[in-house]
């Protein structure tokens, strides 16, 4: 399983907030039924990453279709393959454990 981190920045738009076009965004993640954790500064997916990939193509699209002249897409990626467990979660829990101690 994969966890993937993307951020999309739309540019050449008319003003300076781009919630709108990050809305549009993740409308198309909850379509997808992907597991997803909206953050301050971008979009966490987890799932098989084919899936991802063709979800990750339709959001870098969504921005030029609601008429971003240009749109810079950062893409993260977390592909464990010896644990099928590899989740959000889990990555959090591993960390919060070593802090508990």
């Amino acid at each position: 399983m994969a966890v993937v981190e993307v951020s999309i920045t739309p540019l050449g738009t008319a003003g300076i907030g781009i919630s709108k076009f990050v809305a549009g965004c993740v409308e198309i993640i909850r379509a997808s039924g992907l597991k997803h954790q909206l953050t301050p500064m971008g979009t966490i997916i987890e799932g098989d990453l084919d899936e991802i990939f063709a979800v990750l193509r339709r959001m870098h699209e969504s921005p030029f279709n609601a008429g971003a002249q240009r749109v810079s897409t950062s893409i993260k990626i977390d592909d464990r393959r010896d644990r099928p467990e590899h989740t959000m979660a889990g990555k959090v829990a591993s960390v919060q454990s070593k802090l508990d101690r």
